[in-house]
């Protein structure tokens, strides 16, 4: 991961609107533990492109993990919305086992608790 926060970080110098360079520098700082920074990558290349599954996607990762259930929620739905879900299962080998876990977890949950409403609708 350190190599690749690297040379991430010289591609987003050269070209600061290099989204593939911004999200490629934001899993390396992930990887690394460096959840903070990566999460104000991703809000900077979100800002640009708003409309972004896979940084929406790992947005919601980084939110979920600090226990924000609500906003990680509100990007996930998003994702839905837009309709670009095939980013889902290739961002799902980036995220640490325990990531992993915690995103099928609230996933499985709330698919769930949806199915359970529209029965009792």
């Amino acid at each position: 991961a350190p190599g690749v926060y690297q040379l991430a970080s010289l591609l987003v110098e050269l070209d600061a609107s290099d989204e593939a360079s911004q999200i490629l520098c934001a899993d390396a700082l992930y990887q690394m533990g460096r959840v903070e920074e990566a999460h104000k990558l991703l809000l900077l290349a979100l800002s640009r492109n708003p409309q972004r599954s896979p940084i929406l996607v790992r947005l919601a990762l980084l939110q979920l993990k600090k226990g924000f259930m609500y906003d990680g929620n509100q990007l996930l739905k998003k994702v839905i919305r837009i309709g670009d879900t095939s980013c889902l299962l290739p961002i799902m080998d980036i995220f640490k086992d325990e990531d992993r876990k915690l995103m099928q977890t609230h996933c499985h949950f709330r698919a769930l608790t949806i199915l359970k409403n529209k029965q009792e609708d």
